[in-house]
């Protein structure tokens, strides 16, 4: 009877060690499924952490490659402002260089215009000289006549006389020839106005309408604005660029007058209707508008004629008149005109060698 009791005690037991063991096991089971799931968990975490560490550092290598490309491209703007500079300081010793050959060539007219001076008083006193020498030559010619018995001494300092009068002619005549030539060359270098509208005309011939006085290109406000206004039309603009662009390539093409050109100047005219200061300001206004637009065309990079392009605004200081009467539609108009180098000098010089 004990035995049967202690053989229950016993299974129960085992019993109670089997159901003890079966629980360590499934919480140890448990156990290793959270650490299993908290390592997957872990190991996502970290997967993105590292993507992110991923980005980041493509992100860091972009912005480097960026930060590389702003340096190179800080290092080309300062080496073009060097290149910039340097083209500056040039052309300021070009401008220094123009100058310099400007007053060179102003004391230049000075010098002509005193050897002029100085011939002509010159001349003036040979001539002088020449009309004595003729006197005397006349009062011993009668001398002669009335002495007879000194003929021969008398004909022979006739004769030296006559020598030394002929001798003096020709150095005369030489004089003169010289004198001739200068004034030829001097008439030469004042004449390259008339050279220029004469070019122009030859070229040009009946396509544009031109000042026959100063070779200025003419153009009708009524074609390029409307009444009253400033605003270039662009059914004008066309046109514009069309007469403009045979101006330049006649004025310029030439190489006998292009180093002579010293300004293309846009002038706006109006008529006499209305107040002086309403018209200067629209004249200006409609100057400077047809300069814009003749600054955009490729001709003016082509000469390089930026810097010599100026606009003025004449009101209606310069009206046309027919017959002593304004011609009111021929007064409002653009005129397209040339300047010449030392052209109040030239000017100077002409006056006097046509006095003389």
């Amino acid at each position: 009877m004990f035995i049967k009791k202690d053989e229950k005690q016993e299974s129960n037991f085992w019993i109670s060690y089997a159901d003890l063991m079966a629980g360590l096991l499934f919480v140890f089971i448990l156990v290793i499924g959270a650490i299993v799931s908290k390592s997957i968990i872990l190991k996502s975490h970290l997967q993105e952490k590292e993507n992110k560490l991923t980005k980041v550092e493509e992100n860091l290598k972009i912005k480097e490659q960026k930060l590389s490309n702003l340096n190179n491209d800080l290092d080309k703007d300062k080496k073009i402002i060097l290149l910039r500079d340097g083209e500056i300081k040039k052309l300021n010793r070009l401008l220094l260089q123009s100058n310099t050959q400007k007053d060179r060539l102003n004391n230049k007219i000075v010098i002509i215009q005193n050897v002029l001076s100085d011939t002509n008083t010159t001349l003036k006193k040979q001539d002088k000289k020449l009309k004595d020498y003729k006197n005397k030559v006349v009062v011993l010619s009668n001398t002669i006549t009335d002495m007879k018995s000194s003929v021969q001494l008398k004909d022979n300092k006739l004769l030296e006389l006559l020598n030394a009068l002929d001798e003096k002619d020709s150095k005369y005549n030489q004089i003169v020839e010289n004198l001739q030539k200068q004034r030829a060359k001097i008439r030469g270098l004042t004449g390259i106005r008339v050279k220029v509208i004469t070019a122009l005309k030859r070229e040009l011939g009946d396509k544009i309408s031109l000042d026959s006085t100063n070779g200025s290109l003419r153009l009708s406000s009524n074609i390029l604005f409307t009444s009253g206004s400033d605003e270039l039309k662009d059914v004008a603009k066309d046109a514009l660029k069309k007469s403009f662009e045979d101006y330049v390539k006649a004025l310029l093409s030439n190489q006998d007058i292009k180093p002579h050109i010293d300004q293309i100047i846009i002038e706006g005219h109006t008529d006499s209707d209305g107040g002086y200061m309403y018209n200067l300001k629209l004249s200006q206004n409609r100057a400077l508008a047809v300069m814009d637009y003749i600054l955009t065309l490729d001709i003016v990079k082509k000469y390089k004629i930026k810097p010599l392009i100026i606009a003025s605004g004449r009101a209606y200081m310069d009206t046309i008149k027919v017959n002593g009467k304004e011609d009111k539609e021929a007064s409002r108009r653009i005129e397209i005109k040339f300047k010449l180098k030392n052209t109040e000098a030239m000017q100077e010089i002409e006056k006097v060698l046509d006095a003389e």
